[in-house]
């Protein structure tokens, strides 16, 4: 059964920073559960990016005294991103966010590639372009390594794992992964095989609460986003070991060592490297805090919706600890984050990008959650702005919230919970 069963005593939550609340439809808490979409930017971020949006303007790449100056504060934003991943700088290529890093690294090679069905969409659209396999995940989103180790082929060019996934939080084995594909790279070389094999890893959800060290994780590509650590949108990085040949995908001046063309976005990339420094500074302190949270979410939802189901691993070293994603039978998302909306709770259905296009999770359906459960399925994910207060009062609304729709439509809430039970039964 894919449930988690973490517990969590209702008054014991951390409250977390100050911030500006704004008043719901009926005039009560505003509550935003909708981090992995989109988190504010941090205020010493803003300060940090100001100058570079007014009196330092230059074209990094202009000869003259002023522009070299912004050239070298550039440059000493990569250098600040390459060291809090382990990194050299001339290996960190500055992009306009994660789904450009992630078609930079798929764009570096021809042949065959390897994904999980629950990557984000931006990776699994990268992998349709080329021939591919597709590694089925467990019913708690994790990628078995021995089943990767099994479809790599002797053409297999590419494995991309992301770090952590955005939707249910499962952290992947990105390390044990990383000794397969070095497995398979040694095979080739003692077979005199030339055709190289490279590890991706999507990190930008990760970024918060994980080391992203690139020697720790063993992989030969990165991803990161500004955007999900309290910087900038529209602004990441890919990183890539000296031996990965990257190919541009934006061709003109040849900015970004040749591989990323356009004036430099140099307030971004002061930006993200201030953002990613305070995200590593604060990792370790703000990942228990948040994991105190999910587990007061969980425990509170269960209380509420006795049949409510909670996906991901139950161990907490094995999910992050800001992302909860749960099904409630008897109820549509969309018109429950509606009802949440008009009760000033803010909640996403999946990805923000699935989202948007009101799809129903691929990443729910690769676990093997049956349609009438991921009809019901929200993403609650939770920053530094969330308080105690905030995961309580969000509590109290979906109740609230859920009742009234099982009201309306004349459903039985016992009826439900064996339903819902039945289904989890039948699950893989």
């Amino acid at each position: 059964m894919a449930t988690d069963h973490t517990g969590g005593e209702r008054d014991r939550g951390v409250v977390g920073g100050e911030r500006g609340r704004g008043a719901a439809a009926d005039g009560g808490r505003e509550v935003y559960l909708d981090y992995a979409a989109a988190t504010p930017v941090d205020p010493e971020v803003a300060e940090a990016m100001l100058p570079y949006l007014s009196e330092r303007f230059w074209n990094p790449s202009a000869p003259y005294a002023r522009a070299r100056e912004v050239r070298d504060d550039l440059e000493r934003a990569r250098g600040t991103i390459a060291r809090l991943i382990g990194a050299r700088p001339d290996c960190v290529v500055l992009t306009a966010g994660a789904t450009e890093a992630n078609n930079l690294a798929f764009a570096a090679v021809d042949g065959h590639v390897v994904v999980d069905a629950a990557e984000h969409e931006s990776v699994l659209a990268c992998a349709a372009l080329h021939e591919r396999r597709t590694v089925r995940v467990d019913a708690r989103g994790r990628v078995d390594p021995a089943a990767v180790a099994r479809v790599i082929r002797p053409d297999t060019e590419l494995v991309s794992v992301e770090l952590a996934n955005g939707e249910i939080g499962t952290i992947q084995p990105v390390r044990e992964i990383s000794r397969v594909v070095a497995s398979e790279r040694a095979r080739r070389l003692e077979a005199g095989e030339r055709r190289p094999i490279w590890l991706h890893t999507d990190a930008s959800q990760a970024a918060g609460c994980l080391s992203v060290n690139v020697s720790t994780l063993g992989v030969d590509l990165m991803t990161l986003s500004a955007a999900k650590v309290y910087g900038p949108k529209q602004v990441g990085a890919l990183w890539a070991s000296d031996e990965v040949r990257l190919r541009p995908l934006v061709w003109g001046g040849g900015q970004e060592g040749g591989v990323r063309s356009g004036t430099e976005n140099v307030a971004g990339a002061v930006g993200m490297a201030r953002a990613l420094e305070l995200a590593c500074a604060r990792r370790e302190e703000e990942a228990a805090r948040l994991g105190a949270l999910r587990r007061r979410l969980s425990a509170g939802l269960r209380s509420e919706v006795p049949w409510a189901v909670v996906w991901g691993p139950s161990s907490p070293g094995s999910v992050l600890p800001s992302i909860l994603g749960v099904s409630i039978l008897g109820v549509e998302a969309r018109r429950l984050v509606i009802l949440l909306e008009r009760r000033g709770v803010s909640v996403g259905t999946g990805s923000a990008c699935a989202a948007s296009r009101m799809r129903s999770s691929h990443v729910l359906d690769a676990i093997g959650v049956p349609a009438p459960l991921r009809e019901g399925s929200l993403r609650l994910s939770m920053g530094r702005p969330t308080t105690a207060a905030d995961v309580d009062y969000a509590v109290a609304a979906i109740g609230e919230a859920v009742r009234a729709e099982v009201a309306r439509r004349g459903l039985d809430e016992g009826r439900l919970a064996e339903r819902t039970r039945e289904l989890l039964a039948a699950m893989p």
